[in-house]
């Protein structure tokens, strides 16, 4: 993965065109405790998108993956990591792109979109319906989990779904209980509803994390739903489903 300096924080990013030419971009913002390599590669986002013409950014977050790891809750927060994707798109001279965030990403990409509606061209909502409003429960029992000495110390089954996921993904579990100490900022129906851009609400059938992508999609003027048959929280990122939602909604959003 390349690098770049963003604000002092050191960020590893993937820049992938197609073979054909450059391509219109698109930022891939990846979810808690995951990385971009696991999240988009392994999922085979990247070369679904790059076989559809697109030009592929995708970022660890701080805290995440190659990414610099910082242990205090204030180095991390949403609006915080939407900045870093900001820069990335500055760092690349790259003046708008599709935005497409699953999870935690999601939330980040809103505050993208919010704070830079001319930077952002189309989102992605993957992962997360109405919890970005409403919130998706409290991070107390995911702090613990990930500072449990072992994933089989956890009760709560959520919470160590959420550690059993970090251990696979190789984290960095203390800088993972900073950053969900503060990254899951909701945003007012008021906020959401300011955003213009097309959006897509993908979320599985299965996941009872994400909440209503229905009661999302009708708080934003021009939004639309996937539902991702038969999965969850967890296994809908992959989805051949998934792709193929967005791929369509891609081609057809203006």
């Amino acid at each position: 993965m390349r690098h770049f300096n963003s604000d002092g924080i050191d960020i590893a990013y993937l820049d992938e065109t197609p073979d054909e030419g450059p391509g219109e971009p698109i930022l891939l913002i990846h979810g808690f405790a995951s990385n971009s390599r696991r999240n988009w590669v392994g999922t085979g986002w990247l070369t679904a998108l790059r076989n559809a013409g697109r030009r592929v950014v995708a970022h660890d977050n701080r805290g995440h993956g190659e990414s610099e790891k910082l242990y205090d809750r204030a180095s991390y927060g949403s609006p915080l990591m939407a900045e870093d994707a900001r820069r990335l798109l500055d760092y690349l001279e790259i003046a708008r792109a599709d935005v497409m965030g699953y999870s935690m990403g999601a939330r980040i990409a809103a505050f993208l979109a919010l704070h830079h509606p001319d930077r952002v061209r189309g989102l992605i909502f993957g992962g997360l319906g109405i919890g970005m409003v409403r919130g998706v429960g409290g991070p107390q029992p995911i702090i613990r989990a990930l500072e449990a000495a072992r994933a089989e110390d956890v009760v709560d089954p959520v919470a160590r779904a959420f550690r059993t996921f970090a251990d696979q993904s190789q984290g960095d579990l203390k800088a993972l209980a900073a950053c969900m100490g503060s990254a899951r900022q909701k945003i007012s129906e008021e906020e959401i509803g300011r955003l213009r851009q097309p959006v897509l609400v993908a979320v599985g059938s299965e996941d009872r994390i994400a909440g209503s992508p229905h009661q999302l999609a009708a708080l934003i003027a021009n939004a639309e739903v996937l539902i991702v048959p038969r999965r969850d929280h967890i296994t809908a990122i992959g989805d051949k489903a998934f792709k193929e939602g967005v791929l369509d909604f891609l081609a057809r959003r203006p």
